[in-house]
């Protein structure tokens, strides 16, 4: 495994004086998460006046920290050779309209042939990175946008602003049956309590917050505008579902391909042979990691829901 030590020091500020170590390196070592300052602690990589001390305990004004940073291979993770359809790059992010059909990171099933693998491929250095900078996840059958840090700081920030819920996330999706008007499903998400592999709506799951509204309807189906406030697993999937408007394609939570009364053979053939859930990623915005400018990006509906839109259109209210 690779390792790359960075030496580091700092001096205790008069306003620190008094507080908890994990506190007060948080606050001189920005760039590194809460969590890792403190393992580094524990592990005795972290002096103050040549002496290891608890995250508990106090620090004095004009103390001298010295900190033995180490960045480690996070993952036993293969580069290889996977062509990235890249939106945005600079030396703090990567940001990837993700094909469907591309799983993020390996699993069991999926050992190689990821995103991850590509990321590595693409960037070596982002082995030293918590799933090489992937900070959330697309399903593998849904397509857009994705952010990925490449430093320890823009991890940081990038995580923080989604457990803040600041990060814009603004999705496509083609659902079963006519919705009237937009809305918001609030229900919380969790494990399926039969089915493990799956997530549901169940008492005591993390809280889910998915807004929606209604681009254009047709005779059986409706186009959506999907706004994520959290980020939880399989989230539009499971609240659309939920509200008995599954997304079209969606093997797991869509149940059985049932044909609508009175359609054209061309329309039941688009249907059948449309196999992933119809979900898009279109839109991301955050505050940059390191200037926190508000930037966005945007790309275009895939081809194959595009072409699914448009059989549609013929069978319109």
């Amino acid at each position: 495994m690779t390792i790359e030590i960075k030496q580091l020091h700092a001096q205790v500020e008069p306003e620190q004086a008094g507080q908890r170590l994990d506190q007060t390196l948080a606050q001189l070592f920005p760039d590194y998460s809460r969590s890792r300052l403190q393992q580094w602690v524990k592990e005795g990589l972290v002096k103050v006046d040549g002496q290891i001390l608890r995250s508990r305990d106090k620090v004095q004004w004009g103390a001298e920290i010295e900190l033995e940073a180490r960045l480690e291979e996070q993952v036993e993770c293969n580069p290889q050779s996977i062509p990235l359809d890249l939106i945005f790059e600079d030396e703090h992010l990567l940001v990837i309209n993700k094909p469907a059909g591309l799983v993020v990171h390996p699993a069991v099933g999926n050992r190689d042939g990821t995103l991850q693998n590509a990321l590595l491929n693409y960037d070596p250095n982002l082995i030293q990175l918590p799933r090489a900078g992937i900070v959330h996840r697309l399903d593998k059958e849904t397509s857009g946008l994705l952010v990925v840090a490449r430093t320890p700081m823009a991890h940081k920030s990038l995580v923080e602003q989604l457990q803040a819920r600041e990060v814009k996330r603004e999705y496509r999706a083609i659902v079963k049956g006519v919705l009237v008007a937009g809305g918001t499903v609030d229900a919380p998400i969790g494990r399926h309590p039969v089915h493990r592999v799956r997530q549901a709506v169940v008492p005591g799951g993390k809280p889910a917050i998915t807004h929606y509204r209604v681009l254009e309807r047709f005779a059986h189906h409706s186009y959506l505008r999907v706004n994520l406030e959290t980020g939880r697993t399989h989230q539009i999937r499971v609240h659309m579902a939920h509200i008995r408007h599954a997304l079209v394609g969606d093997p797991v939570y869509g149940g059985r391909l049932q044909m609508p009364a009175a359609v054209t053979a061309e329309m039941q053939n688009a249907l059948r042979k449309f196999r992933r859930q119809a979900l898009h990623a279109r839109r991301l915005g955050l505050n940059h990691p390191a200037t926190g400018e508000w930037v966005e990006w945007e790309v275009p509906v895939p081809q194959d829901m595009m072409d699914l839109l448009e059989i549609l259109r013929t069978d319109a209210n």
